[in-house]
Parts: C-alpha cells; sequence; structure tokens
C-alpha cells in the first residue's frame, strides 16, 4: 500500500471505523437459534451417524470376511493333514509291497540255491 500520507487521527478513525464494521460482522452472524443454524447442525448429526452405520457395516463384513478366512484356513489345515495321511498311507503300502517282492525274491534264490546243492548231494 502506498504511503498516502495520512495524519495519525485519520489513521485511528480509519481503524475504528474496521473495528466497529467487524463488530457489526459480529453482530450479525447467525445465532445457535437460528433456524438455518439448527438446520445445519442437524445435517452435520445426520452425516455423522450415517457415518457410523457406514463403519459399523465395513466392521461387519471385515469380521465375516475374517470368519470365512478362518473356515477356508481350517478347511485347508484338514485337506493338508488328509494328504499328508494318504502320503503316509502309499508309503506304508509301498514300503510293504517291497519288502513282499524281496521276500519274493529270496525265496526264490534261497530255492535255487536249495537246488544247486540237491544237485551236488546225488
Amino acid at each position: 500500500m502506498a504511503f498516502k500520507g495520512d495524519k495519525f487521527q485519520d489513521r485511528a478513525a480509519t481503524a475504528a471505523e474496521a473495528r466497529k464494521k467487524l463488530a457489526e460482522r459480529f453482530k450479525q452472524a447467525p445465532k445457535p437459534d437460528d433456524p438455518r443454524v439448527l438446520a445445519l447442525a442437524e445435517e452435520r448429526r445426520a452425516i455423522a451417524e450415517a457415518r457410523e452405520l457406514r463403519q459399523a457395516e465395513r466392521a461387519k463384513i471385515k469380521a465375516e470376511q475374517e470368519v470365512q478366512k478362518a473356515e477356508e484356513a481350517r478347511l485347508k489345515a484338514i485337506e493338508v493333514a488328509r494328504a499328508a495321511e494318504e502320503a503316509r498311507l502309499l508309503a506304508i503300502q509301498d514300503r510293504a509291497r517291497q519288502l513282499q517282492v524281496a521276500a519274493e525274491q529270496k525265496a526264490a534264490r534261497d530255492a535255487r540255491y536249495a537246488a544247486r546243492k540237491a544237485k551236488t548231494k546225488r
């Protein structure tokens, strides 16, 4: 702002006028019991309630998803345990088959050995 060479009284009067206008504007502000202020407060209250409902709904959905995830994890754990049990049983069956084949091979070898011994004893 450029210097206008105002005197102190002019500046003081201007400042007083500005304070008076500010006070006038403050006095014209709506009072707490004004219908517009009450309507705005009611609107804010409704918005807050709607926000709380949305948050509660989100929390409910999240809890349901957590329960579903836990159930899926439980089912997956059961399936993994079942697969491990099947693998264990297959391993046992395979080992039993191997032992049976080994016993048959030993019996055949023993029979051949006994036949050779019988030939030499004659």
